[in-house]
């Protein structure tokens, strides 16, 4: 199953679980007046839109290369994860706002082995999610993918701390409900803004970072026909990266030879980084 597959059903679990997983906590948090749980709920529905966005960005970025984008659609990924960001962002602070007026006007959940029972069941869904697309997301390094593990990790602790409320509610301590909402709101902010950050990282072509560079440029100096490397650029087209460098080597080597110089530390980069989806060399004789 290739890189577009597996992230196409990453998306198609994704939309249906946590459509699931919405409608349990919204009728839930809705009959027993729990802040937490209903701030929960709309997280769940957020997952919703991330999965969507997966699926439909994935399906974008599956395309192949062509006159209008010679390098393919590999940006596609992160201009869906940041729309997924976004979404993140403006639920974040809804609510936010909402679990702040809850604590203020001193809002009381009503007990229920229901809350406790739906904390649990999404507990466990979420740790099967995350446990799975951590599996896929090392394999396949999709940040598509990526947002889904997140969430699914920030959703297992962030529904505990759910479970937390619904607990201390038997002891008539109703404030930490409120307390926890704010707490999820924040957390999701957070994670939001970080995926904001990686996708607007891309779509501004970020480069390579300097470890990745210094290695290699080490590899191409192993050739001893290599007298220097340098000008060493990077353009990323999505989860890969174009390398435009020069070489010089000694003018006195014929066209040939030194095309074939070029062609071996071509093959080698591309053989030695998975990022590294082409390679532009420049020769430049001394």
């Amino acid at each position: 199953m290739n890189r577009f597959n597996v992230t196409k059903k990453v998306g198609i679990l994704g939309i249906v679980s946590n459509f699931l997983l919405f409608f349990i906590k919204i009728i839930t948090g809705l009959i027993f007046k729990s802040q937490s749980m209903i701030a929960d709920s709309f997280n769940s529905i957020g997952d919703v839109f991330a999965s969507l966005m997966t699926s439909i960005g994935n399906k974008i970025a599956s395309g192949e290369s062509d006159d209008d984008h010679n390098f393919g659609h590999g940006k596609a990924e992160y201009i869906f994860s940041m729309f997924i960001s976004i979404s993140i962002l403006i639920i974040a602070i809804k609510l936010l706002y909402d679990s702040v007026m809850s604590l203020i006007l001193g809002n009381k959940v009503i007990f229920s082995y229901s809350l406790i029972l739906a904390s649990v069941i999404t507990i466990i869904v979420k740790l099967a999610l995350y446990l799975y697309t951590k599996k896929l997301y090392k394999k396949e390094n999709n940040i598509l993918i990526k947002s889904s593990m997140l969430d699914n990790r920030n959703d297992m602790f962030l529904t505990s701390g759910v479970l937390v409320s619904a607990i201390l509610s038997f002891f008539e301590i109703y404030f930490v409900d409120s307390i926890v909402g704010i707490l999820i709101s924040i957390w999701f902010f957070f994670s939001g803004l970080h995926l904001f950050k990686e996708s607007y990282n891309v779509l501004m072509d970020i480069s390579l970072d300097l470890e990745t560079k210094n290695k290699i440029v080490k590899l191409i100096l192993k050739n001893k026909n290599i007298l220097k490397v340098s000008d060493v650029h990077s353009v990323s087209i999505g989860y890969k990266f174009i390398l435009i460098l020069t070489i010089s080597v000694d003018g006195n080597l014929k066209t040939f030879k030194s095309h074939e110089i070029a062609n071996n530390i071509e093959k080698k980069i591309l053989e030695s980084f998975e990022n590294i989806k082409e390679v532009f060399i420049h020769i430049h004789p001394v």
